[in-house]
């Protein structure tokens, strides 16, 4: 037990989880960053990060993210790969039960980030990875001259299209709106873009092919007009799910599941804190998530000076 026991645990190795074991660390307490995939989060996988302070002509997601898990591992902090699946409160501290087993903590920060929504249709599980993707950084090169369609109108959709324009030969972006909710300065780009068309008021209501996506049908929202589209790949960002299912029964969430913390971020469980996108009423963007880790690495410094 000894060996698998920290000063704290951080949940999650995104923006949030990194800043917090750099400050954790810095201050010499024992630090391990539990992650269950990719290290760094959704903005590891962001081709162009634009908005980060410091960077005036924008810096790739993954070196951005790389980068915070060296400075975190420079100062201390330790990383090991495995999915949480339960916190367990003991007498003194606590116990977060992973695939990897038990680790042991005194103070525990969760920031597990969140995955992209679903749309729930027909043929969008089957085709994952023959043509359905939440990720154009991970797959755009995949379908150079080609046919891709892009779902959703938020920043996610907006800034994934016009990287995927450095790849397809046409990118379609299906809204079902008939206008975009993305920042002027992405909208503006995306209009001025010849490769991207909009289709708006509109839905997709199934993926079809064989073997691989070869079209989608569409409905118009307004109309009830249902048509084919032709397409090699569907690149969907219609909102984000907050990754706080393994303490559902422990921490008091929101009705959307996000984490309800106070002014300190600490959660309605003593000893434990949330930061990033998993907590209710973040601004989900990288720099919010940084400040949140920040501020949570400093309340768990704070907490444990006064439960030594």
């Amino acid at each position: 037990m000894e060996q698998n026991s920290y000063d704290v645990i951080i949940v999650g190795a995104g923006a949030a989880g990194l800043t917090a074991a750099l400050y954790t660390s810095r201050a010499r307490l024992t630090t391990l960053v539990l992650e269950s995939s990719v290290v760094g989060g959704l903005t590891a996988t962001a081709y162009l990060v634009e908005n980060y302070p410091g960077f005036p002509e924008g810096v790739l997601g993954p070196d951005l993210m790389e980068n915070m898990r060296r400075q975190a591992e420079r100062f201390g902090a330790s990383l090991e790969v495995a999915a949480a699946q339960a916190i367990q409160p003991l007498d003194q501290g606590f116990e977060i039960i992973s695939s990897a087993g038990s680790r042991f903590s005194r103070a525990v920060i969760i920031a597990t980030g969140s995955y992209h929504r679903k749309l729930g249709i027909p043929g969008e599980r089957e085709f994952v990875g023959r043509g359905v993707s939440y990720c154009a950084a991970c797959d755009g090169a995949f379908f150079r001259d080609k046919l891709v369609t892009v779902v959703g109108g938020g920043n996610s959709a907006i800034d994934e299209a016009l990287f995927l324009t450095r790849f397809a030969k046409r990118v379609r972006i299906v809204h079902r709106r008939d206008e975009l909710r993305a920042d002027k300065m992405l909208q503006e780009a995306a209009f001025k873009n010849e490769k991207i068309e909009f289709i708006w008021d509109t839905v997709l209501t199934a993926i079809e092919g064989k073997g691989k996506v070869e079209r989608v049908r569409l409905k118009n929202i307004k109309t009830g007009e249902e048509r084919y589209l032709e397409t090699d790949g569907i690149f969907i960002y219609v909102g984000l799910v907050p990754n706080t299912g393994f303490v559902a029964d422990l921490i008091r969430r929101d009705p959307l599941g996000l984490i309800i913390v106070d002014e300190a971020l600490q959660t309605s469980v003593e000893g434990i804190f949330a930061g990033g996108d998993v907590r209710a009423g973040a601004v989900r963007q990288t720099v919010a998530a940084c400040g949140d880790g920040c501020v949570a690495a400093h309340s768990v410094i704070r907490y444990l000076k006064q439960n030594p």
